[in-house]
């Protein structure tokens, strides 16, 4: 989901409560924090030498011992207008970060209404090879 599909959620939404539900099912507490909006970009060379870079908002939530917390989406609304030109276009891609035992980022893939909360569906990351056309039978890519 891009950022300007989250945004219009969260402004057609503004007084409902957040949740955020993981790809397997489970949900972030909804006394999750929104500790930084961000802006990330990873420039790198796969395995086949093509230079590649990619660019995401990026959610970093924290859960604290206050459990009374509830973000509703116009107050994420407003953090996103505080955040202004850091991030630098609203096509980004939208990501969570979320720890639990260890710290993952999930793409936000899907909104909907449930119970009268806004709830955005994380999806899974996975690695891939981004030279398959380079890696054939002996080559040595990926060896």
């Amino acid at each position: 989901m891009t950022l300007t599909d989250f945004r219009a959620q969260l402004c057609a939404h503004s007084d409902k409560p957040l949740l955020l539900i993981l790809p397997d099912g489970g949900l972030v507490p909804s006394h999750f924090h929104v500790t930084e909006v961000g802006h990330v970009k990873k420039n790198f060379i796969d395995c086949g030498g093509t230079r590649r870079s990619i660019e995401t908002c990026l959610l970093q939530t924290w859960v604290a011992n206050d459990t009374d917390h509830r973000l509703v989406a116009g107050k994420l609304e407003q953090i996103f207008t505080i955040a202004g030109d850091v991030l630098p276009s609203q096509d980004l891609p939208v990501e969570v970060e979320y720890e639990d035992d260890l710290t993952a980022q999930f793409p936000v893939i899907a909104h909907e209404i449930i119970d009268g909360a806004l709830a955005f569906h994380l999806g899974w990351k996975h690695t891939d090879c981004l030279a398959k056309e380079k890696c054939l039978p002996d080559s040595g890519c990926c060896a």
